[in-house]
């Protein structure tokens, strides 16, 4: 998986990032777009040779009687990558115009499809290794692009397409192809993509930055190896379910609202005042996610480990790695909104710029991964990304703050929840804590139905506290991220 994460991130983040700042409106062309999205699938196939071979001759290969087929799964991993950049064009298509719809429903039926068949694999052909994960990682992405295609081909030409002045008439028009005597492709847009295809080297090492330490350099075992990916997982699925598509769906609302490289004062003052308000309530909501997580995540940690895996995972450093992990989450929600703004808004210096910070941050993740990882185990690897993911937090907050010195609006007050939601927050934090020691979790399921029960009383109590004093924060999610809320506001 390390591997096909590598080859799709690296693949097509950099024009993700540059073709949805173009937004969707009458000044972009979206002919010259979509040929730039087509050079992801070549540069795959270059990264794809680059990275089997990797894997394949430079890292350690395990021995094929304990793990057989692994340099066929190899392939097929690299080939799921392949065929999931088929998609980019339609994808970034239905993200700039907020079909967001079609990414939860397709999603969901690649990853149902991908779950079921690696069952029945399990089960039946648990001799085939390997390649059933890496089978039903090709299924996974054969279904996300056969949903795609199946909805634009219905949809392209349709009445509700002509409805909405949708800029693309056929399916034709999908493919790579010029017209009227314009460039191929922007190369405004194309030089915004160089510039973002450099980062995306360092802030694939700043994302994956513990398990590239893992896989060449051998710090942990197996087993801890194991254990870590268990909680890294786990802790991660917020992240993943939660804080992830909002951080994509707010990146775009940014790049349509504001301007790129240009200041407050050359804008629309009624676009900077409503990217500030939607700016200082994402901020508040992700705090107080991330706040929640945080306070219960220290008490329910061991709980946690013992229901999923029983003693093996909850006996060792398990418990441990998913309370640190708790507080990581907090900054991975503050990271994912600050770097979705400051991303959105940039000028192409400033990327430039902020790429040489990403080479200084990439060099000290991976140093102080490798140093704090023989100090203090796997632990390390959480450390050593709390203090990267803080300067990045940092970075983009001086960004944010110079950026609205000029205007009336302060959006990272949104950064401090209230002093009564705090105190709950701390007051939950105590009695939990207490609740684990007294009740959890050697006494039998009862003593833990009482633990429970301790938990779900504040957690409600949190959520009152969180209704009273942040209304203005409810009103912006029951009216902007709520559907059944948002159709009736519109």
């Amino acid at each position: 998986m390390l591997l096909y994460s590598t080859l799709v991130f690296l693949s097509r983040e950099a024009f993700r990032r540059a073709c949805l700042s173009g937004g969707s409106g009458v000044n972009q062309s979206w002919r010259q777009t979509i040929n730039l999205l087509w050079l992801t699938l070549p540069l795959g196939v270059l990264w794809a040779s680059v990275l089997v071979c990797v894997w394949l001759w430079l890292l350690e290969v395990p021995d094929p009687q304990d793990i057989p087929h692994y340099a066929p799964a190899v392939c097929l991993f690299a080939l799921a990558a392949l065929q999931e950049l088929l998609a980019e064009p339609l994808w970034v298509l239905a993200q700039a115009h907020m079909f967001v719809r079609l990414k939860v429903v397709a999603e969901s039926l690649a990853m149902i499809a991908k779950c079921v068949l690696t069952v029945v694999l399990v089960v039946w052909a648990p001799e085939w290794g390997l390649y059933i994960f890496s089978v039903a990682q090709c299924v996974y992405t054969g279904f996300l692009v056969l949903c795609y295609v199946i909805y634009f081909v219905r949809f392209l030409g349709s009445e509700e397409a002509n409805k909405k002045c949708f800029p693309i008439h056929n399916v034709g028009d999908l493919l790579p192809h010029t017209a009227g005597g314009e460039p191929a492709i922007d190369w405004t847009l194309a030089r915004l993509t160089w510039s973002f295809f450099k980062q995306s080297f360092l802030k694939q090492i700043l994302t994956e930055g513990e398990r590239y330490v893992m896989t060449f350099l051998n710090v942990l075992s197996f087993g801890e190896q194991g254990v870590y990916d268990i909680v890294n997982n786990l802790g991660s699925m917020v992240a993943r379910f939660i804080f992830l598509p909002i951080e994509e769906s707010f990146y775009v609302f940014f790049a349509k609202v504001l301007e790129r490289g240009r200041d407050t004062k050359s804008q629309k003052q009624e676009d900077i005042s409503i990217a500030a308000e939607v700016l200082e309530c994402l901020l508040k909501l992700v705090v107080v996610i991330g706040l929640v997580i945080t306070v219960f995540g220290y008490a329910y940690s061991h709980l946690a480990l013992d229901i999923y895996g029983g003693s093996l995972l909850s006996s060792g450093a398990g418990p441990v790695l998913l309370r640190c992990y708790s507080c990581y989450v907090l900054m991975l929600a503050v990271n994912g909104v600050t770097e979705c703004f400051v991303f959105a808004v940039m000028s192409q210096e400033d990327v430039d710029q902020y790429n040489v910070v990403m080479l200084a941050l990439s060099v000290s993740f991976l140093l102080l991964s490798y140093m704090l990882t023989w100090w203090a185990g796997a632990v390390g690897f959480i450390m050593a990304n709390c203090l990267n993911m803080g300067l990045r937090i940092l970075h983009s907050l001086v960004y944010i703050r110079r950026y609205f010195r000029s205007s009336p609006w302060d959006p990272l007050r949104g950064l401090l929840p209230s002093p009564v939601l705090l105190l709950g927050l701390a007051l939950s934090a105590v009695v939990t804590a207490l609740s684990e020691r007294v009740f959890c979790c050697d006494g039998g399921w009862l003593l833990r139905l009482v633990h429970i029960a301790v938990g779900a009383l504040c957690l409600l109590c949190v959520l009152v506290t969180v209704l009273l004093t942040e209304t203005r924060l409810v009103h912006f999610v029951k009216t902007q991220l709520l559907p059944q809320h948002r159709k009736k506001s519109t």
